[in-house]
């Protein structure tokens, strides 16, 4: 058997192995062809009346899995808003692999109202599967993440009603649970 017929065999053979291997989205960074993410108003009503942000809007896998990495900072009355085509598992988290600042997460439920919040810290883990996961109890259909601190301090709660541009006007009158 020829060298190249043997190299070829054994690479048949371990083509099985490879799909074994951990996959990681590639980073997207400036240089890379990163998408821009959207900036909308997002208005938050609870309790101390509306709490008004400027948030990015990561719709797509690739923004989605990209979210808050590699930022030093995030302004303040800023965040990022998730959103999915569909209602997302409670099995679906969050992580901090390579998030540099502390953050808050609000899960959103199909109502538009603020489920859980949780508080995330960086991780400094060298690979993403040893950063631990944020999830929340309950199927959610938005995320949004802002400076860790910042719920607590414009009086955000569980039950606070979230509403941005498209999202139907979930919030207009509702009253809060």
């Amino acid at each position: 058997m020829n060298t190249i017929r043997r190299q070829l065999l054994l690479g048949l053979a371990l083509l099985p192995a490879a799909s074994l291997l951990p996959r990681v989205l590639p980073a997207a960074g400036p240089d890379s062809g990163s998408e821009a993410l959207e900036s909308v108003p997002l208005v938050i009503h609870g309790e101390q009346g509306p709490r008004r942000l400027e948030v990015e809007v990561a719709r797509t896998i690739t923004q989605r899995s990209r979210g808050l990495m590699d930022r030093d900072q995030l302004a303040e009355q800023a965040g990022m808003l998730f959103l999915y085509d569909r209602l997302q598992s409670s099995r679906n988290g969050f992580w901090m692999y390579r998030t540099r600042i502390p953050l808050d997460i609000a899960f959103i439920d199909e109502a538009g109202r603020i489920a859980e919040i949780h508080r995330m810290e960086p991780c400094t883990a060298s690979r993403p599967g040893e950063c631990p996961v944020t999830r929340p109890a309950v199927p959610y259909r938005a995320a949004l993440e802002v400076n860790a601190g910042a719920f607590e301090a414009m009086g955000v709660a569980a039950g606070d009603c979230v509403s941005w541009p498209g999202d139907g006007g979930l919030c207009a009158g509702a009253p809060s649970q």
